[in-house]
C-alpha cells in the first residue's frame, strides 16, 4: 500500500509537471497529521519517506519533562505552541513508556498501518489539495511573466456573454467588455488575445484576456512586421474604437526605410492580415514625429489643417477646411478622439467658416484655461490676445502672402 500510495503520487506530480520533492514533503505533513489525529495529540511527531523503496515511517519524538520552559512573554500563541510540541510532561510520557523520566528523549514509531483506510484517504485527499495549489502557483508564476504577450486558445463555454478559453494546462477568460462587439465565438472556435491581467482568487489563477486593449493591436503589427519585430520600426502610439477603426504611430532612425511603408507590405497584405484578425477594423498608420503640430496634421490626414494653436492645458484648436471639417471630426466624433488620444491633447476643431463667425468674447474665450487647470504657459491677458491675433491674422492674410508662405 505504501508503495502503490507513493508511486500513484508521484505520478500524478509528474504528470502535473511539479517536481518530486513537492509529492514527499506534502505526503510527510499528510501522514504528520493522521498521526495527531490517530493518537489525538498536537505533539512532535516526524515522518520519514524512504524514496528508493517507498518505506513510510513516522515517529513520536519528545523530550520528558516536570515543567513545560519558560517563553518570552511577548511570542505568539502559535509560537509557543510550536515549542511545548517538543516536549511532554512526565505523566503524559508514562502512557507511553513506564520508566521514562524526566529529561529523557521519548522516541515511538507509530504504525502506519494503524492510522486506518480513514486516515490514509485523508492524508491523500490532503496532498492532492496541495498537488492543485503547487499546479495553481506554477500556472500564476508562467503566465504572470506573459502579460502583455498574445496567446492562442479555444472557446470551451460561453457563459453570458463572458468566454471561457482552454490554453491547454490551463484557462483563460475573455470578458465581454474586453471582446470586439460585433464578433460571435462557438464552442472549438480557436481565438487569439492578449493578455491582460493574471490574479489568484479562491478558484485559483485568473487569467484575463483583451481584443480590444490597443497593446493587442500592437502585438499583432509585432507580429506580421518583421521590421518592428527585430527594433527597427518603433510603435509610437496607438488608439482604438475596437471593431470599426485604429490609429497606430510608427517611427524609425533608419533613414532607408519607409515605416508607413513596412507596416503595410506589399499590395497592403499585412495590415490587411491585421485588418482581418480584427473583424474589419479600419487601420490608419501615421508617420510619428515629435514636432506636436506635424504628429496632430498627420493624426487629423487627409483633412487640410489651417491653423493649430497650443493653448498650454493640454488642449489644442485646430481650424480645417470647411469641406474637410466632417472627415476631421469622423463620425460620431470617432477621428478626433481617436487623433486626441495619440497625441495626447484634447483637439477642439472647428471649420473656418464657423470659427470665424464665432463671437469676439467666445473666440477669446476659447485660448483661456479651464478654471482650477494649471496650464504650461502663464495666462494672461496679453498672451491669450496674442494667441488670438496670431490666429485672426491667417484668416486676413492675402491670397498671394498665402501662396507665397504655401
Amino acid at each position: 500500500m505504501e508503495n502503490s500510495l507513493l508511486e500513484n503520487l508521484n505520478l500524478i506530480a509528474k504528470t502535473k509537471n511539479l517536481d518530486s520533492s513537492v509529492v514527499t514533503d506534502t505526503l510527510r505533513q499528510a501522514l504528520v497529521n493522521a498521526a495527531r489525529k490517530y493518537l489525538d495529540l498536537q505533539k512532535n511527531i516526524e515522518a520519514e519517506i524512504d524514496v528508493s523503496t517507498g518505506e513510510l515511517s513516522v515517529f513520536l519524538r519528545v523530550t520528558v519533562v516536570e515543567d513545560y520552559p519558560d517563553v518570552d512573554p511577548e511570542m505568539t500563541a502559535d509560537e509557543v505552541a510550536a515549542i511545548d510540541e517538543k516536549y511532554m510532561l512526565l505523566d503524559e510520557a508514562h502512557e507511553y513508556n513506564e520508566d521514562a523520566t524526566a529529561g529523557d528523549y521519548l522516541e515511538m514509531e507509530i504504525p502506519v498501518a494503524n492510522f486506518g483506510r480513514a486516515a490514509i484517504q485523508a492524508a491523500k485527499q490532503m496532498l492532492l489539495q496541495k498537488v492543485r495549489d503547487a499546479e495553481r502557483e506554477k500556472i500564476f508564476e508562467d503566465f504572470q511573466d506573459r502579460v502583455g504577450t498574445l496567446v492562442t486558445g479555444q472557446v470551451q463555454q460561453v457563459d453570458r456573454g463572458n468566454i471561457l478559453i482552454s490554453l491547454g494546462k490551463t484557462e483563460a477568460i475573455l470578458p465581454l467588455r474586453e471582446q470586439i462587439r460585433k464578433e460571435r465565438y462557438r464552442q472549438g472556435d480557436t481565438v487569439r488575445a492578449f493578455i491582460a491581467s493574471v490574479s489568484v482568487n479562491v478558484k485559483g489563477p485568473q487569467i484575463v484576456l483583451s481584443r480590444t486593449h490597443p497593446e493587442f493591436l500592437a502585438r499583432l503589427f509585432e507580429l506580421e512586421v518583421p521590421e518592428i519585430g527585430d527594433g527597427v520600426v518603433s510603435i509610437k502610439g496607438v488608439a482604438r474604437d475596437p471593431g470599426f477603426r485604429a490609429k497606430i504611430a510608427v517611427s524609425t532612425k533608419d533613414d532607408r526605410i519607409d515605416p508607413v511603408g513596412a507596416c503595410v507590405g506589399m499590395k497592403g497584405n499585412r495590415v490587411q492580415a491585421i485588418v482581418r484578425e480584427l473583424s474589419n477594423e479600419r487601420i490608419d498608420i501615421i508617420h510619428w514625429s515629435e514636432d506636436t503640430n506635424v504628429y496632430i496634421r498627420r493624426s487629423l490626414s487627409p483633412a487640410n489643417i489651417r491653423q493649430i494653436t497650443d493653448i498650454g492645458d493640454g488642449r489644442v484648436v485646430v481650424i480645417v477646411a470647411d469641406e474637410d471639417l466632417s472627415q476631421a471630426i469622423g463620425r460620431g466624433g470617432q477621428n478626433v478622439r481617436l487623433a486626441s488620444k495619440m497625441v495626447g491633447r484634447e483637439l477642439d476643431i472647428y471649420g473656418q467658416t464657423e470659427f470665424d463667425a464665432l463671437p469676439d468674447d467666445v473666440r477669446e474665450g476659447l485660448f483661456k484655461p479651464r478654471e482650477g487647470v494649471v496650464t504650461s504657459e502663464p495666462a494672461t491677458a496679453g498672451s491669450t490676445q496674442s494667441k488670438f491675433s496670431e490666429l485672426e491674422s491667417l484668416f486676413t492674410k492675402k491670397p498671394a502672402e498665402e501662396a507665397q508662405e504655401g
